[in-house]
């Protein structure tokens, strides 16, 4: 008999290889081998394939099929190879024809009964198969409306494993199956949050325009109630909508960890607040097999919002640190590395002390002060450096309340529109390079000589530098925030003022 010849899709992080799928059977005794490097889960495929194709009315020969996974040093995880190990070997077997086989791409999770379930990461397989050149692809069913969102290639549904093998050919009668589904995507909702909601912390509220301007990381500190988790659950409206590129990669991450899809990109930045007891591995991804993508990860075009930081792990808020540097999440492990887009903003909110109180003018703090500094300490100094905007929250007054009704407040839609148009500016000026935002500017560019500022303008900034108020990594953030506010105001470079705003945002806890 032939060798049976078809593809699918091994994916390691967001990006994936084609695999070749080869089927052979022989006169040996009865046996079905799988090699190849195959995990726990695909290693079972064997028992799902042989009972699947026996209840879908075009069983196995009865004899030793060999299945060989190629190339054989990629790690193969997971049961979406069942759909192509099955049809692997129908074509060695001669049920179906040998050459529509090998030109389709087959993914999907086998049941007893041959139907086809759905599976988690389709979009960014089929995504990989696409910029494989790959033509055809097979999916279950229940897949079909998120691996069509893939631009320039042909999707197949089938609902069974019967259905697979008419299509390519085999002389079966088609029998009615009910379709295994994916979970439908919740239907977003207005949350009702808006920025006008928030009297009396105008410093507060500019400097969120910031950040959402330059993509800024952010750290709030205050007394219980001072609206730290108000402000914070408002920045992604502050946001623009998402370009086609970025929804394809947030879309790709919330279906390789698992969430629903649905028939459409996703369109707005997604915002991840995880508990302060999440580790390590829970935030920047991980998996002793399949590794999967962490709240860091998922927030990526968005937000990764952190209450009560002082509450995380230590370890677990440092292994952020290199992502907020890089913008990559690199997870390795001692057969494969993992890398996921990590270009989110953090947002730090944070109490002064254990109880709160500490500078709160109404309340008195009771924490010793080795208490209230060992609490802050658990932010260790290398991250904070890396939070370009550290901003004090206090506590609205009486009086702060009244003149705030009596004076007309931003709205989240006002506040978009000025973070749009300010946005359009730095990428205007950004124009032939890598970069589209002032938090992804190096700092070698902006002090080279075309882009540097006049000794005047930097007067502030070079003193702070000089004392050590300042790290050069510092004095770099601060000179992005001075350009992500210059854009705001609709100026061509930052001015001394923009630069003494900057150094405020920058050091106002200090």
């Amino acid at each position: 008999m032939p060798i049976g010849r078809t593809t699918a899709v091994s994916l390691l992080g967001l990006s994936g290889a084609l695999v070749e799928v080869e089927a052979d059977i022989s006169s040996n005794l009865p046996a079905f081998v799988l090699i190849g490097l195959p995990d726990a889960a695909l290693g079972e495929a064997r028992d799902r394939v042989r009972a699947a194709a026996v209840n879908s009315g075009c069983a196995l020969p009865n004899r030793k099929i060999t299945v060989n996974l190629s190339p054989a040093a990629l790690p193969k995880h997971g049961s979406g190879f069942d759909l192509a190990i099955a049809m692997a070997a129908l074509a060695a077997a001669g049920i179906v024809g040998s050459e529509s086989v090998a030109r389709v791409v087959h993914l999907g999770e086998l049941g007893l009964d041959g139907r086809l379930r759905p599976i988690t990461g389709i979009l960014p397989a089929v995504l990989a198969a696409a910029r494989s050149e790959a033509a055809i692809v097979m999916v279950p069913s229940g897949n079909v409306d998120e691996a069509s969102l893939v631009p320039g290639i042909r999707v197949i549904g089938v609902a069974s494993l019967r259905d697979a093998a008419i299509w390519h050919g085999a002389e079966f009668e088609p029998v009615p199956v009910e379709v295994l589904t994916a979970p439908s995507p919740a239907i977003p909702i207005d949350d009702g949050l808006d920025l006008s909601e928030i009297v009396g912390n105008d410093d507060a509220i500019e400097a969120m325009i910031v950040a959402a301007a330059g993509g800024h990381h952010m750290f709030l500190l205050g007394p219980p109630g001072a609206g730290k988790t108000m402000l914070a659950a408002r920045l992604p409206g502050l946001l623009p909508d998402l370009d086609a590129q970025a929804a394809l990669e947030v879309s790709s991450i919330r279906s390789l960890a698992g969430l629903p899809v649905g028939a459409t990109l996703a369109s707005r930045p997604p915002i991840e607040s995880p508990h302060h007891t999440a580790s390590a591995a829970s935030l920047v991804g991980g998996g002793s097999s399949v590794i999967r993508p962490g709240a860091a990860a998922r927030a990526s075009h968005g937000i990764l919002f952190l209450d009560e930081a002082p509450e995380f792990q230590p370890a677990a808020l440092d292994a952020l640190r290199q992502p907020l540097e890089s913008g990559v999440i690199s997870i390795h492990r001692a057969n494969a590395v993992a890398h996921f887009p990590a270009r989110f903003q953090l947002v730090l909110a944070a109490n002064p002390c254990p109880c709160g109180q500490y500078g709160a003018r109404d309340s008195e703090c009771m924490c010793p002060p080795h208490t209230r500094r060992r609490y802050l300490a658990r932010l260790s100094g290398p991250l904070l450096d890396r939070i370009d905007i550290q901003l004090r929250v206090s506590r609205v007054t009486a009086v702060r309340l009244r003149m705030a009704d009596e004076a007309p407040r931003i709205t989240t839609v006002q506040a978009r529109e000025r973070v749009i148009e300010a946005r359009s500016a730095t990428a205007a000026r950004l124009a032939g390079t890598p970069w589209s935002l002032n938090s992804q500017i190096p700092g070698s560019w902006l002090r080279n000589a075309a882009n540097r500022l006049s000794p005047s303008a930097t007067v502030s900034i070079d003193r702070a530098l000089e004392r050590g108020g300042l790290t050069m990594r510092g004095y770099d953030r601060v000179l992005r925030l001075a350009w992500s506010i210059a854009d705001l105001a609709g100026d061509a470079r930052p001015t001394a003022d923009h630069l003494g705003r900057a150094l405020y945002l920058r050091k106002a806890l200090s």
